[in-house]
């Protein structure tokens, strides 16, 4: 049904004998927490852009260093005026934490699939309107 792969593989040393290329190989765990700490930064970002005091930063960052080996990198944002939109900064964090839930599940890691989805209730919470279920 298939033809036979008639060609020789594409990766061979000088001297003719079959390697794998010599590069540094990550494993899937280790993908997994780089894409997640990748998430939990981006995350931090945005709620310190919001301000928000209720320690979820706090907490965050105490997981993003946990992933990283080294304290995530901060910056003091000046406060919100009453014209930003804060909804849609709600709404890109918790879009940022529903990512980071999937990676922490699928890596099996519940400290912090429960803080992402707290945090995805408080960032729902504050992006709906007064009055809107």
């Amino acid at each position: 049904m298939y033809e036979p792969i008639r060609s020789k593989s594409a990766v061979h040393d000088v001297d003719g004998s079959h390697s794998a290329p010599q590069y540094p190989h990550s494993s899937r765990g280790e993908a997994l927490d780089i894409q997640l700490a990748g998430h939990l930064a981006a995350l931090l970002a945005v709620t310190d852009e919001l301000g928000l005091e209720d320690g979820g930063a706090a907490r965050i960052a105490e997981q993003v260093a946990r992933l990283r080996g080294s304290r995530p990198l901060r910056i003091a944002y000046p406060s919100l005026s009453d014209g930003a939109d804060t909804a849609t900064l709600h709404r890109r964090a918790h879009d940022l934490a529903a990512r980071a839930l999937l990676v922490a599940a699928s890596r099996a890691d519940t400290a912090v699939a429960i803080l992402a989805a707290q945090r995805m209730d408080t960032h729902a919470a504050a992006a709906t309107p007064a009055g809107t279920p």
